[in-house]
């Protein structure tokens, strides 16, 4: 019991995290974005570096807005690069993004040695770390994203669900795009440096994937993904003190667990409930003097 009062810290983080990420992981999802928010990380990384090569402290708000600024900058391209005929996918645009913004970072760092730490730092994240005063910040943005969010939900679901509709509608889908990833870069260039690239992916696409497996309406899914989200949080963060191992890659390898495990499930309820389905066709067909047979197989013709 001694060590709970030192985990509540990072669990809270990582309920904020989950709060805004899950959410998002359902745009995302629908959009066929999946890697976008690895994208929109190494962009902001790649402005941190470049405000280190000019001088600027790493852990000072002018570094922050420089990162940012190359964020809004991933978010215009990224808006742009949604065709109408979609003869190339989106997706393509965003793996060229990355690879560009890691070389682009890495030619920056071989310039700028002294400061490389604290680039690793963003892109590892160390969510036992964090503080209150940042926790209090980063729940205060992500409540203001939210509530955006929630003003315009409508036409946010509708492009990333319906594009075709909202096209016909008139909606604007560039402007909404853009706005829609420079929101997302608000929230990915927070949660990068509290938790890390490969925590904040998971946090972002599993939850919503798992999700997926039992429900198909957008309140039902939320609602597994938030709670998803939590148990693996709270119990991440407590095998990884017990086992005395990293708490981002052991709330990571948690996740996969728990979604190898919801699969097994969906599997099992499937397969269940296709083969009462089936039972149940059986026994109607006969009732009526019908014989049920097999796909391919020729039905056997009644005796007179």
């Amino acid at each position: 019991m001694e060590i709970l009062p030192f985990l509540v810290l990072p669990f809270l983080a990582s309920l904020i995290i989950t709060g805004i990420h899950a959410y998002l992981g359902v745009h995302v999802v629908e959009r066929g974005v999946i890697f976008v928010d690895l994208a929109l990380a190494q962009i902001a990384a790649l402005g941190a570096t470049i405000a280190i090569l000019v001088g600027i402290n790493p852990h000072g708000s002018g570094a922050y807005w420089i990162s940012l600024g190359f964020t809004f900058l991933g978010a215009a391209i990224f808006s742009l690069a949604r065709t109408r005929r979609g003869h190339i996918p989106q997706e393509a645009f965003i793996g060229i993004a990355y690879a560009v913004a890691s070389a682009a970072a890495i030619l920056a760092m071989s310039k700028a040695t002294g400061e490389t730490e604290h680039l690793k730092d963003m892109l590892v994240g160390n969510i036992l770390a964090v503080s209150w005063p940042e926790a209090r910040r980063t729940a205060l943005l992500y409540g203001v994203i939210g509530l955006f969010h929630y003003l315009f939900r409508r036409k946010f679901l509708l492009i990333s669900i319906q594009p075709r509709e909202a096209e016909a509608q008139g909606v604007s889908i560039r402007l909404w795009d853009f706005l829609f990833y420079a929101s997302f870069g608000f929230v990915v260039t927070s949660s990068v440096a509290i938790a890390g690239v490969l925590l904040v992916f998971c946090y972002l696409i599993v939850p919503s994937v798992g999700a997926m497996l039992f429900a198909d309406r957008i309140g039902p899914r939320l609602a597994i993904g938030w709670t998803m989200g939590t148990l693996v949080s709270a119990l991440g963060v407590y095998l990884s003190v017990v086992l005395d191992l990293p708490t981002g890659a052991t709330i990571v390898c948690t996740f996969g667990c728990v979604l190898v495990l919801m699969f097994l499930v969906h599997v099992m309820v499937h397969h269940g409930r296709g083969a009462r389905e089936l039972e149940g066709a059986r026994s109607a067909a006969a009732e009526r003097g019908e014989a049920l047979h097999e796909p391919g197989e020729q039905p056997v013709g009644r005796r007179r």
